[in-house]
């Protein structure tokens, strides 16, 4: 008996002992079955996380995209109400006539009869208006139209290093150079006609002043045929003067009032187009007849014209403008106003005379540009 079970003793453990390494490897498949299973659901998580994390960025990613949008947009908006607003494009005519203008005159050409007048005995720098002069001066010296100057280093712009289409050796007529200087405000072309007087620059400059001095424009200074020196001064008064006086030469009108102009240089392929820098001369309501704009810091944005205006000629004279379209809104200003006034006259047949306080000046600063 005993030794019987000793043997069932024996024959037990060696079945149990024999399934020890199956089971051992069973758990070992079983763990790494888990392990495995643990790493795909790890997977899966890390996966659905990143997912989610590029589904959250990409909606970031779009609200700043949306946003900047809209900013644009309202900058865009605003910037196009504030020329609305500065061109006069919702001014009817009615009511007070206001003009952005620090100076500003309105006049008759045919009678001298002032409608506007605002500070018209301030001095202060005149700018490119400097041009009408330039090239009074240079009519008057009855030089060549087509002779054919070339620019020089000395017709640079050292003063405030404005740029230019011209290069230094460009070979134009004097024609071609009058007329980009009074239409583009072309700095080199007005430089080039100086360079190219008898006695160069400094003669031509002492020239204009004896011109500005025979036309009785007491309150006008010239230190330079461009303007961008702001030692070139005047007033709304004289300025009135020099247009009217400008106005008579025809080729002066007729630069002024060009929408644009195309010059060929030598050794170029392109022929280079040139545009007014008065926008008004392309538009169908305005009736032209001489326009000159300017503009450098110290002397805000200046414009004067000859137009007609309810049938009558007259010259506008605004200077220090500030706001990039003030000036333009201006001129539309006192055309919806006398249009719309001209049929509501004082008992001595004109429209009633605005005269505007005198103001103080303005410390003026800054560069062209």
């Amino acid at each position: 008996m005993e030794s019987f079970v000793k043997k069932y003793v024996l024959f037990f453990a060696a079945i149990v002992f024999g399934l020890m390494p199956v089971q051992l490897l069973a758990g070992q498949q079983i763990a790494e079955n888990d392990e495995f299973a643990n790493n795909v659901v790890a997977q899966q998580s890390d996966f659905s996380n990143q997912k989610t994390y590029l589904a959250k960025k990409s909606s970031r990613v779009k609200k700043r995209r949306s946003s900047r949008a809209a900013r644009i947009k309202l900058r865009r908006q605003r910037a196009a109400k504030q020329k609305s607003i500065e061109l006069g494009e919702n001014y009817d005519g009615s009511g007070d006539l206001q003009l952005a203008s620090n100076v500003a005159l309105i006049i008759n050409q045919d009678s001298g009869d002032v409608v506007y007048s605002k500070n018209i005995t301030r001095r202060s720098p005149i700018a490119s208006i400097t041009k009408l002069m330039t090239a009074m001066i240079v009519l008057d010296a009855q030089q060549p139209l087509d002779e054919e100057i070339i620019i020089s280093e000395q017709d640079v712009d050292t003063i405030k290093g404005t740029r230019s289409r011209l290069q230094v050796g460009a070979n134009l007529s004097r024609g071609d150079m009058l007329q980009l200087a009074l239409m583009a405000s072309e700095n080199r072309a007005a430089y080039a006609l100086a360079s190219n007087f008898p006695g160069g620059q400094v003669a031509f400059i002492q020239a204009m002043n004896e011109k500005a001095s025979l036309l009785g424009l007491n309150s006008t200074k010239f230190s330079g045929p461009t303007g961008l020196d702001s030692g070139n001064i005047s007033t709304a008064a004289d300025l009135a003067i020099l247009v009217q006086t400008a106005y008579q030469y025809p080729e002066i009108r007729w630069a002024t009032t060009s929408p644009s102009y195309e010059v060929y240089v030598e050794g170029q392929q392109a022929s280079i187009n040139f545009k007014n820098t008065n926008s008004l001369v392309r538009e169908d309501e305005w009736e032209i007849g001489l326009s000159k704009t300017g503009f450098i810091s110290e002397a805000g944005r200046c414009l004067v014209m000859q137009t007609i205006i309810s049938g009558q000629p007259m010259i506008l004279v605004f200077l220090d403008s500030s706001g990039r379209y003030n000036r333009i809104g201006d001129a539309n200003r006192v055309r919806k106003w006398m249009e719309y006034n001209s049929a509501i006259e004082t008992a001595n047949g004109k429209i009633e005379t605005i005269e505007v306080v005198e103001e103080p000046a303005k410390v003026a600063s800054g560069t062209v540009s």
